[in-house]
């Protein structure tokens, strides 16, 4: 190692290294060590989970770092995210209610093979010039924003130490920095994961031969999507890898499945044969192909810095996580790399990065509290297909409207510009929790248990037309407050939509969001309403 770098990125994971390349690609002249604990190259499949990539992160992926060609040749396009919600006991696929879209979407996601991703990346930063040591972890950290902190590493031939101008935590829930400055924050979200591997095809098309079934989707590609099997407390995935592998979890409410039930392969598939019994079925047939089993015990933590003007910052995991459905881990690289890479770059500029660095840490932190809401006290929603089908649809229209929009437009980088939109941002904060407990109580009124039928989401004129608009080219800060405004307005509006719907249901549920205002075209949801094919029950 060198005497003394720009920047040390504690951890060679998926953070650290997008974080490295994106350095590499914004600022070429700096001088950066990745310190990695696994020796390279990583096994491909039976590696690491967080394989689903969903808008933010494929276009930080794809155009931010200039991946498509390895995306599109390595890994697999993913043809959307798919549910289906319960129908008597499960073992019938083709009897459940199908929300999930039948062709590819206009704005591209993939499927993630962790380890063959990691490698490329790890492989492309080496030859890039960027110094990676692998096979060796950050053992201390004295930090020291003015004179360059100490960074201690492990190796098998010593300890050397060295200092940088900025350190990096991206260490994954170990979490260096995290625990070294007790900067964790405890979520009340308690839910919890495992996962497994299994090396070979498990095709979600080959479940059924029902024609009206299988003319859904008529590429017979349903097995591209991120498959989630829903169900009361808990949902599953199936995630194809391009290694030819599939990934598959469950995540599960720990008041309405204990962890004991499933934290291991044996009691993971006895779970399964309950209630999904025809995912087991699959899973048995293949069980000599088990590639790993691993799980994590209330996954989810909060943290109260991220990023620091003393010249610190943490990526990924290694500051907080929310919970895998909607895909979201790799988002949140996205975006806490490019604050990270932002604050580094005004730094090197000579600018004082005291008040950039609070006002990124503050967005941060509320986007990672408005993304826990989506999940936290909501798991009991997901069996109610028509809630669960309104709460997919409305948390789509705000990614798609607000979050993802400000990072395609390249935005949350600019204080100046979130500074003049805090009064709205905060308008959506309020509307996004009052949704959110909106579904709740809707839930707890009637839960709706949908026969055989389908929808997508964006076969709904606004959320299509909100999706596609993420490639737009960039707009000037004025275009982009009128289209933020524009797309606030018709959030507002969808809610009072599914409001209305609700208080059918029960009238005392016309009282979450503001009633008085114009409601979107009534045929807006009804592609969306599943209950004409249900049964219901109060």
């Amino acid at each position: 190692m060198n005497g003394r770098y720009d920047a040390v990125i504690a951890g060679g994971g998926l953070a650290g290294l997008c974080l490295a390349r994106q350095l590499h690609l914004e600022a070429p002249d700096l001088s950066v060590l990745v310190v990695e604990k696994r020796r390279h190259p990583a096994p491909e499949a039976a590696f690491k989970v967080g394989e689903s990539s969903v808008e933010i992160a494929a276009h930080y992926f794809s155009r931010i770092l200039g991946l498509e060609g390895h995306l599109k040749s390595a890994q697999l396009d993913k043809l959307g995210l798919r549910y289906f919600y319960p129908a008597g006991d499960n073992s019938d696929i083709a009897r459940r209610f199908e929300l999930g879209p039948p062709t590819f979407p206009s704005t591209p996601s993939f499927q993630l093979d962790r380890g063959r991703f990691e490698n490329y990346l790890l492989d492309l930063n080496r030859q890039s010039g960027i110094e990676i040591a692998d096979g060796a972890v950050v053992s201390n950290v004295e930090l020291d924003g003015a004179a360059g902190h100490r960074v201690t590493v492990r190796t098998p031939d010593g300890e050397p130490s060295t200092r940088c101008r900025w350190i990096v935590d991206a260490s994954g829930r170990a979490g260096l920095i995290r625990r070294k400055l007790k900067l964790g924050k405890p979520v009340g979200h308690d839910v919890n994961a495992v996962w497994f591997r299994i090396g070979s095809r498990l095709k979600v098309d080959d479940w059924s031969s029902d024609p009206d079934w299988q003319a859904r989707v008529p590429s017979g590609q349903r097995w591209l999507s991120t498959v989630h099997l829903m169900g009361r407390g808990y949902w599953v995935w199936l995630i194809p890898l391009g290694s030819g592998s599939t990934s598959l979890g469950i995540v599960a409410d720990e008041a309405l499945h204990p962890y004991t039930t499933i934290n291991s392969f044996e009691r993971a598939l006895a779970w399964l044969e309950t209630h999904e019994p025809q995912c087991a079925v699959e899973v048995r047939k293949h069980t000599d192909l088990l590639e790993d089993f691993l799980g994590f015990r209330k996954f989810a933590y909060g943290v109260e810095r991220v990023f620091s003007a003393d010249r610190w910052a943490l990526s990924g995991e290694a500051g907080a996580f929310t919970d895998p459905f909607y895909s979201p881990g790799s988002d949140f690289i996205g975006l806490g790399n490019d604050y990270i890479t932002e604050l580094i770059l005004r730094d090197f500029a000579g600018e004082d990065i005291s008040t950039p660095a609070d006002t990124f840490n503050a967005a941060y932190l509320r986007l990672f509290d408005a993304f826990l809401r989506l999940y936290d006290g909501q798991y009991a929603i997901m069996g109610n297909a028509q809630v669960m089908t309104a709460k997919v649809a409305w948390d789509n229209a705000c990614y798609w409207a607000i979050s993802a929009l400000l990072f395609f437009q390249r935005r949350y980088r600019s204080p100046e510009f979130m500074g003049s939109i805090e009064p709205l941002m905060r308008r959506f904060v309020v509307l996004h929790a009052r949704m959110q407990a909106l579904l709740r109580a809707w839930d707890a009124a009637a839960e709706v248990h949908a026969g055989p039928g389908a929808a997508n989401v964006v076969d709904v004129d606004f959320l299509r037309r909100l999706q596609a608009e993420l490639r737009d080219p960039r707009l000037n800060d004025d275009g982009l407050r009128e289209r933020l405004q524009s797309n606030f307005e018709l959030l507002e509006a969808f809610a009072r939509t599914w409001q209305a719907a609700a208080a059918r249901v029960d009238p005392a549920l016309a009282r979450f969001v503001p009633s008085e205002g114009p409601l979107v075209d009534g045929a807006t949801i009804a592609s969306l309403r599943v209950s004409s094919a249900a049964e219901t029950t109060a």
